[in-house]
């Protein structure tokens, strides 16, 4: 069996001690969570009328709240949301006429750049996270692939969550007309639901089934935009985040399945059926994060993909839960999880037979 040779996104001809930081860790220093010494981002998506802003004001209210910088994208002629956050938050920002998924899309790395320096040089409050308010009408696809792929950024931001709101009285009708709150709902990593108690009993049912086909992410619910902050400013990969998540294809394309490995798994190998996986599919990749047990590592490994673009990985010092196996929470277009599978299957049996000389 021939080997294959695929060039690794993480190392570089100086050596792999040398870019991560010794032998003691092979993704340098490890973290006790995923987020790390940078600054939190919370994008909050959701289609028109959903209630961001309304869930943003109150969060903004609570002392949990508190040290928050807010961007506001708005799709119009005149920025509403942003004066209705202004008095809420001491930074705000309104992002230009547009949407984050087409022209705005530099003027977010303007703005978080901008943020940045001069919250450093004090003529801004000292902040402790900034919240997105993403336009009704955005794609977040745009928003994860901008904070991966700037690496200026990533070294200031770390993208904590993103969060779908998503309208019970007109959150089923929504999903099924528009690919845009469709895909709000498939790439959440938590789901909140508002106007439950203005929607009939049936209705907000038929919606919470509907969400849990498109999801697994955990969903909560905000009346009048009061909810549990914790529950919209914990870390990703916390203990009460769902991975069994059964394989669902949806119209528009859109899929989403889980992968539980029982055994860990060698760098090289996840790396190797990665690279290969993003190389041939990177645009149908919408998004993959999980937790991986490697071999080489003590901890467990943070991973995130946006289409053909990879987060830097980190690895824990410690699981978040009791649950030590690896998991692969993927969500494409048009990519079903059998083909995953023998992906992996396959990479795993080349090396295997590399290694005993096959």
């Amino acid at each position: 069996m021939s080997e294959v040779s695929i060039p690794s996104k993480w190392t570089s001809e100086a050596g792999p001690e040398s870019l991560f930081g010794g032998k003691d860790a092979l993704f340098g220093r490890r973290q006790r969570r995923a987020r790390g010494p940078r600054l939190p981002v919370i994008a909050v998506t959701g289609f028109l009328g959903s209630g961001k802003t309304t869930l943003i004001r109150a969060l903004l209210d609570k002392p949990e709240g508190a040290n928050t910088a807010v961007v506001v994208n708005e799709y119009g002629e005149i920025g509403i949301d942003n004066a209705l956050l202004r008095s809420s938050s001491d930074v705000t920002v309104l992002l230009g006429n547009g949407c984050l998924c087409c022209n705005v899309r530099t003027d977010l790395q303007e703005t978080l750049r901008g943020l940045f320096a001069d919250r450093a040089r004090g003529a801004v409050p000292s902040f402790e996270r900034v919240v997105i308010e993403t336009s009704g009408l955005a794609d977040p696809g745009p928003v994860l692939q901008t904070l991966a792929t700037d690496r200026g950024l990533g070294r200031e931001f770390h993208l904590q969550a993103l969060i779908s709101v998503v309208d019970a009285v007109n959150g089923e009708g929504n999903i099924e007309r528009m690919p845009e709150a469709k895909k709000q709902v498939a790439l959440a990593d938590r789901i909140v639901v508002t106007k439950s108690d203005i929607a009939d009993a049936v209705t907000t049912g038929r919606l919470v089934e509907k969400l849990g086909s498109l999801n697994a992410a955990p969903v909560g619910f905000a009346v009048e935009g009061e909810i549990e902050p914790s529950f919209l400013l914990t870390e990703p990969f916390s203990p009460r985040h769902n991975f069994d998540l059964g394989g669902a294809e949806h119209s528009h394309g859109l899929c989403s399945f889980a992968l539980i490995f029982e055994k860990p798994l060698s760098w090289a190998g996840f790396e190797q059926t990665m690279t290969v996986l993003t190389a041939l599919r990177g645009p149908d990749l919408l998004r993959v994060k999980g937790l991986i047990a490697i071999e080489e590592c003590r901890g467990p490994v943070v991973v995130h993909f946006v289409q053909h673009v990879a987060h830097p990985p980190v690895e824990l010092e410690d699981w978040p839960d009791g649950d030590r196996r690896s998991r692969l929470v993927f969500v494409t277009r048009s990519l079903r999880r059998e083909s995953v599978e023998r992906l992996f299957t396959d990479v795993a049996a080349i090396a295997a037979g590399n290694a005993t000389g096959e």
